[in-house]
């Protein structure tokens, strides 16, 4: 059978695992925190070692195994031509030749993707976009990416630097966000800024269960244990989450009236929060965009759960192959 390594690489986790070349199946599936602060070599280094352990278990479970190559999904912006990593702020990163280095360690033929547009395709090829021809992916982690997909592909812009949603400004005088510009939806609706929201409202004086739940240590508050306290009733978390639903229903509104996407998928652990996500973020939706749009646009969260970007990345050195990028 054939094999593509998927290397998902994020502000907090990275994610390796071997993925079929016709996207059936996972061999794999190892999680490691990125922890940036070590360097980029460090990180780079620990993304080769699970590469080599997964591709061990790969020749172990098909003794006839072939590996086409591997797929990196990193922050972007990128040079995906180059396999450069240019700028991201959550890793600290400045044009560091990814793809370079992880085809010179293992020895197989690499491509470099942003890790969003790697989500947003997997939710494409074998999750709950599939099938979907006009389909707009947020991922909703340590910030805020995002994909556009057109026709089945994905759109790259002038510089593989299309669909950086979470640096859409809905408040020019809002908070500073990493990228150092102010307002932008990330500052806002990404998994850290959710735990932030809440933690400036209990840092103001407002009583909040999330106190007992975080057993009284605010670094312990998370944009999931928010969503928690929202179900249990907490007024502070409540009020975080239905202020999240509105940022984001703002968000997608603009992107549904720009791009009358037949489905718009979201993605992150965020998800899990279900319906105290989606019902009001729909509701925000429909309420701002074109009727015409929104009746055409479903609102989905991800299928793909922790391997959304292992898929993706690996999706991405087949397709790229294919176009003669690499």
């Amino acid at each position: 059978m054939k094999w593509v390594i998927g290397i998902d690489l994020g502000g907090t986790n990275c994610v390796v695992g071997a993925v079929a070349a016709d996207g059936s199946r996972v061999i794999g599936d190892h999680s490691r925190p990125t922890l940036p602060r070590r360097g980029e070599a460090a990180v780079i280094g620990e993304l080769i070692a699970m590469a080599k352990i997964t591709i061990d278990e790969v020749k172990r479970a098909d003794p006839g195994a072939e590996i086409l190559g591997l797929g990196a999904g990193a922050p972007g912006p990128l040079d995906i031509h180059r396999g450069i990593v240019v700028l991201t702020p959550n890793l600290g990163w400045t044009n560091v030749l990814l793809r370079a280095r992880l085809s010179e360690a293992l020895q197989l033929p690499a491509a470099l993707e942003n890790d969003a547009n790697c989500a947003v395709q997997a939710e494409c090829w074998v999750g709950a976009a599939r099938n979907g021809q006009c389909v707009i992916g947020l991922t909703l982690g340590t910030g805020i990416g995002g994909g556009i997909v057109i026709d089945g592909k994905l759109s790259h812009g002038a510089s593989d630097a299309a669909g950086e949603f979470g640096h859409m400004v809905i408040d020019f005088n809002g908070p500073i966000c990493g990228c150092g510009n102010r307002g932008c939806i990330e500052a806002y609706a990404s998994g850290v800024n959710i735990a932030r929201r809440a933690k400036e409202m209990m840092a103001a004086g407002q009583q909040s269960a999330l106190t007992a739940m975080s057993d009284n240590d605010p670094e312990r508050v998370t944009a999931m244990l928010v969503y928690e306290a929202a179900a249990s009733g907490d007024a502070v978390a409540q009020q975080v989450a239905d202020d999240t639903a509105r940022y984001l229903g703002i968000a997608v509104a603009n992107l549904v009236n720009i791009f009358n996407p037949d489905t718009v998928v979201i993605l992150g652990g965020v998800i899990h929060a279900g319906d105290a996500l989606f019902v009001p973020l729909r509701c925000e939706v429909t309420a701002r965009a074109f009727k015409p749009s929104t009746d055409a646009c479903r609102i989905v969260p991800g299928a793909l759960e922790g391997l959304a970007g292992v898929y993706g990345a690996a999706k991405a050195f087949l397709d790229q192959r294919a176009s003669g990028v690499i």
